[in-house]
C-alpha cells in the first residue's frame, strides 16, 4: 500500500467525498468502515488509519458504521477522527476512543474590537497573555485548589469556575451541555490523577494547545455569523486546551482496567489499544464516571483561562469586558464519550458516542443547541494550524443521519512530532510567520517546529468535506494574528 492509488482501491466510493470499507476488508467486522474524506486527502490516507477504522468495526454492538473524518490519522487504538456509537446495553465502552487528552477542546471569544484597533498592540497583547495564563509542559497554576475543590471541580467543570468569580453566568449557556457533564464518579480516581490535577487547573499545556488572537477574515453564512455575533474585520480569541496532566492519568489507570476486562468477558480484541468492556458493566462504568470528571476539569480549565484572557484584553484596552463584548461564542470538546439518543435503523436508542479528534455538531432544532443559536445550529469550531485559517461552522442538516451528529476537529496531523523537530526549526518558523504578521510566543522554540504548518493537512480542504457533505457548514473564516503556544 505504497501509494494512494492502492488506498483507493480498498474503498468503495459511495458518494463524493464518501467511502466505504467493506466487511470484507478484514475479518471480523460488524459493520462497514465510512471515511469522510475528498479525493485530494483519501490519497494521503495511511494504511494503518484504514486498519483502525477496521478494528473499531469488530467492537462488540457498534452501531451503522465506524466512521473517520477528514482530519483522520493514526492514533491509540481509535484513529484521531474517529467516531463510533454502541449500544447501551449490548456494546462496550473504550478508553482508546476517547483518548488521553480527555476533552482537549476549543472555545471562541468574540470582541468588539477590530483589528486596526488591535494591530498596533499585538506584541504586547501577546506577551501579557503569555505571562497570565501559565502554559508549557508540567506548567503550574496560579491557583492552588483542595482536595475538595478539585472534587467540585470534577463533578461541575465550568460552573464551579463561573461561582468562583472565573467568568459570567452567560458563559454556561454557550458551552455544550453547560460545561458539565452530569454523572461523574471521584471514587474511580487515583491518587496519582489526582495528584497531577491539584496544581494545574487553569494552564494552557503544551503540544497543540494555544490560545490564539484571530480576526474574521470572511463570513459565508450571514444568518449564523449574526447569530454569532461575529463580522468581517473583528478580533476574536480562540482557546484549545484538555484535561491536561490528570485527563491523562485517568485514561491511562483505566486502560489498565480495561485490558483485565477485556479477558475477563471474552472480548476478542484485534488490538489491545482497543481495551474495552461491556457497556454496563463495573469496569466501563468506573472508567464513564473518571472520564466525565476529566471532562468537566477540561471545561473549568477553559474557562478559567478564559477569565484571565479578558482581564488581559480589558486592561491592554483600558475598557471594560462589557464594552469590549468579549462574549463566549462557544465551546465544544473533542476526545470525550457521551450517552446520547440517536435514530438507527428507523428507531431512537441510547449509544455511547465515542468522538476521537472529533467534534459534536447538532443541527438547527435540537434540543441540545442553545436557545440563541437553535435556529440556525450548534457552533462548530475548526481549528487550523498554526498560522493557518481557522473556520466557525454550524451543524448541518445531515450531521445527525450521517456521522451521529460528529464533525471534523481541526487540520489534522500529518507528521509525527519527531519527525517534526527533525524537519523543522522553531526559530525560522517563527520568523516566517512573524513576516506574514502574525505574532509568536512560546515556552520554547521545540514547540514551534512540532506544530508548524507543514505538519498539518489543509484546514481548508478538511473544512470543504464536511461542509460540502452538510455535516457541519461554513460561517466564517478565522485568520491569525498572534499565537501563544506552551
Amino acid at each position: 500500500m505504497e501509494s494512494g492509488n492502492k488506498i483507493t482501491d480498498l474503498l468503495t466510493k459511495i458518494d463524493d467525498n464518501i467511502w466505504e470499507i467493506p466487511e470484507d476488508y478484514s475479518p471480523g467486522m460488524n459493520v462497514p468502515g465510512r471515511i469522510y474524506l475528498s479525493e485530494k486527502l483519501v490519497r494521503d490516507l495511511e494504511p494503518e488509519t484504514l486498519d483502525q477504522v477496521a478494528n473499531v468495526a469488530k467492537l462488540p454492538g457498534i452501531q451503522k458504521f465506524s466512521m473517520a473524518m477528514p482530519d483522520a490519522h493514526l492514533g491509540y487504538g481509535f484513529p484521531i477522527g474517529g467516531v463510533a456509537a454502541f449500544d447501551e446495553e449490548e456494546g462496550v465502552i473504550s478508553p482508546g476512543g476517547v483518548g488521553f487528552d480527555i476533552n482537549c477542546g476549543v472555545r471562541l471569544l468574540r470582541s468588539n474590537l477590530t483589528v486596526d484597533e488591535v494591530r498596533p498592540k499585538m506584541k504586547e497583547l501577546t506577551e501579557r497573555m503569555f505571562e497570565a495564563v501559565p502554559s508549557g509542559v508540567g506548567s503550574k497554576s496560579r491557583l492552588r485548589v483542595t482536595d475538595s475543590e478539585l472534587d467540585d471541580i470534577y463533578l461541575h467543570g465550568s460552573k464551579w469556575a463561573v461561582e468562583n468569580g472565573y467568568g459570567e453566568k452567560t458563559d454556561l449557556d454557550h458551552c455544550e451541555g453547560g460545561g458539565c457533564i452530569e454523572g461523574g464518579d471521584v471514587g474511580h480516581i487515583s491518587i496519582k490523577a489526582r495528584k497531577r490535577g491539584r496544581p494545574q487547573a487553569g494552564t494552557l499545556g503544551s503540544g497543540n494547545h494555544f490560545l490564539e488572537v484571530q480576526y474574521v477574515d470572511k463570513i459565508y453564512d450571514q444568518e449564523a455569523a449574526d447569530a454569532f455575533g461575529l463580522e468581517e474585520g473583528q478580533v476574536s480569541f480562540m482557546i484549545h486546551c484538555g484535561s491536561r496532566g490528570t485527563g491523562h492519568q485517568i485514561c491511562t489507570d483505566h486502560i489498565k482496567t480495561m485490558s483485565q476486562a477485556s479477558k475477563k468477558y471474552g472480548i476478542q480484541l484485534p488490538d489491545k489499544q482497543l481495551a474495552c468492556a461491556p457497556a454496563q458493566s463495573e469496569e466501563a462504568q468506573n472508567y464513564f464516571g473518571s472520564m466525565i470528571c476529566a471532562a468537566n476539569y477540561a471545561w473549568n480549565n477553559r474557562q478559567m483561562i478564559t477569565h484571565w484572557t479578558r482581564d488581559v484584553i480589558a486592561d491592554t484596552f483600558r475598557s471594560d469586558i462589557d464594552e469590549l463584548g468579549l462574549e463566549l461564542v462557544y465551546d465544544v470538546a473533542h476526545n470525550v464519550a457521551k450517552l446520547e439518543e440517536h435514530e438507527v435503523d428507523g428507531k431512537k436508542k441510547n449509544v455511547y458516542v465515542h468522538r476521537k479528534g472529533a467534534t459534536r455538531a447538532f443541527p438547527r432544532g435540537h434540543k441540545e443547541v442553545p436557545l440563541k443559536y437553535r435556529e440556525v445550529g450548534q457552533p462548530v469550531l475548526i481549528p487550523g494550524s498554526m498560522g493557518t485559517a481557522s473556520y466557525v461552522l454550524h451543524g448541518g442538516d445531515r450531521s445527525m443521519d450521517i456521522s451521529f451528529g460528529s464533525a471534523c476537529h481541526g487540520a489534522g496531523r500529518v507528521m509525527s512530532r519527531s519527525h517534526a523537530k527533525k524537519e523543522f526549526q522553531g526559530e525560522d518558523i517563527k520568523m516566517q510567520l512573524e513576516k506574514r504578521g502574525i505574532t509568536v510566543r512560546s515556552a520554547h522554540p521545540a514547540v514551534i517546529a512540532e506544530e508548524a504548518p507543514g505538519v498539518y493537512k489543509s484546514s481548508s480542504e478538511v473544512v470543504n468535506v464536511v461542509h460540502e457533505l452538510d455535516i457541519a457548514r461554513k460561517v466564517a473564516k478565522m485568520m491569525p494574528m498572534g499565537v501563544i503556544k506552551g
